[in-house]
């Protein structure tokens, strides 16, 4: 699971990662170079997750898994239980029939594991398209889909147009973010420069502000979420019909930009342990920042969609049918599935909102427990 603020204990790097992180960095040092010596850090952070064959998506890493001896760095919802998909079934086959579609769309289907549950669960789905951008995760989804292969596809971009129900779990956060640290009142962009023979943290002023004014005079570090945005409008704009379905950790923007939310979100994770240094084990771990909802949501309804609705993926969950699967579960099931919704494990801190183009609807996930007047 990410989103955890544990702090991250070492452990023995393989001569492949080593070699992963030199060559990154050497692609790093180069850009770095080209761009005067400064680089944002979404350009950085880019690179560290997404540049071919060596950031932390691209590379041949293990990324999905239980426990930190599989090799693995966090788990995801639908690695931890199956009932996650099987649940989440129940919201999309509500949205294929209130919005006549019978496509969907997943965005960065990491180990293809909701891809699976949800093929598994809802035969009515005549394609099921992934839009994957690492080449190492396309193949690997590939093998473990192999029995439903009839109705998949992938796509390394959006289409022109689209029709369906388009999802999204633990995407958004992934998505490069700009840094703004404001010192002695003065807000600066945070980059990355080449120091010696390493990366190091450089800051200059900017016109950049966060979306609301942070009260006080105190020192602050925060994420803004262009990138987010302009996704987001990018999908308004070439989803013809249907509705999607974002997952992820994060707040509202009162609570994303509270003045006592001052050290940021950014986040990585490695070996089930999370840290805050993007800059060290470049390649090896993964990158996050928690989502600002509300500006996903502004920037949907700007671009042309509705908001469905807003709530806790606990609450989501539960509303979609979840309890009454865990009747017919077994121990470990209902264990694994507990944390899913449970409040001080994944069921408060991530999140869920819903968007539609077309009309309004009272979608299932939503029907207790809204939160979209927070936003």
């Amino acid at each position: 699971m990410r989103g955890s603020t544990e702090k991250r204990i070492g452990r023995v790097t393989s001569d492949k990662t080593r070699s992963v992180t030199s060559a990154l960095l050497a692609l790093l040092r180069a850009t770095i170079e080209r761009s005067g010596g400064w680089l944002p850090f979404d350009r950085f952070m880019a690179q560290a997750l997404y540049a071919p064959g060596l950031g932390y998506y691209a590379n041949a890493s293990r990324k999905f898994g239980h426990l930190p001896a599989s090799g693995s760095d966090f788990v995801t919802a639908p690695e931890m239980s199956p009932l996650f998909g099987q649940t989440l079934a129940a919201a999309v086959s509500d949205a294929l029939d209130a919005t006549g579609c019978d496509e969907v769309w997943e965005f960065g289907a990491g180990s293809g594991a909701l891809a699976e549950q949800l093929l598994q669960a809802l035969p009515r789905v005549r394609r099921y398209t992934i839009v994957e951008v690492s080449s190492v995760l396309r193949q690997r989804q590939r093998e473990r889909l192999a029995p439903h292969a009839a109705r998949v596809d992938w796509a390394a971009q959006l289409p022109e147009q689209m029709r369906g129900v388009v999802l999204g779990n633990e995407v958004l956060d992934a998505m490069p973010v700009k840094l703004l640290a404001r010192m002695d009142s003065v807000w600066h962009e945070r980059g990355v420069c080449w120091q010696g023979e390493r990366l190091a943290w450089s800051d200059r002023p900017t016109e950049l502000r966060p979306p609301v004014e942070i009260t006080g005079s105190h020192d602050y570090l925060t994420e803004i979420h262009l990138q987010a945005e302009a996704f987001v409008r990018t999908l308004a704009d070439r989803l013809v019909q249907g509705a999607a379905f974002f997952i992820d950790y994060g707040f509202p923007e009162s609570e994303y930009y509270h003045p006592q939310r001052h050290m940021g979100t950014l986040m990585c994770h490695q070996a089930h342990r999370a840290d805050t240094d993007p800059l060290a084990d470049v390649g090896a771990k993964d990158i996050t920042a928690h989502v600002n909802f509300t500006g996903l949501a502004l920037a949907a309804q700007e671009a042309g969609l509705g908001v469905l609705g807003y709530t806790s993926q606990g609450r989501f969950l539960l509303n979609c049918g979840l309890l009454d699967k865990l009747q017919h579960a077994g121990v470990r099931e209902r264990a694994d599935a507990q944390r899913l919704f449970a409040e001080h494990e994944m069921g408060e801190l991530f999140k869920v909102i819903g968007l539609r183009k077309g009309p309004f609807w009272d979608a299932v996930g939503f029907g207790s427990g809204d939160r979209t007047s927070t936003l």
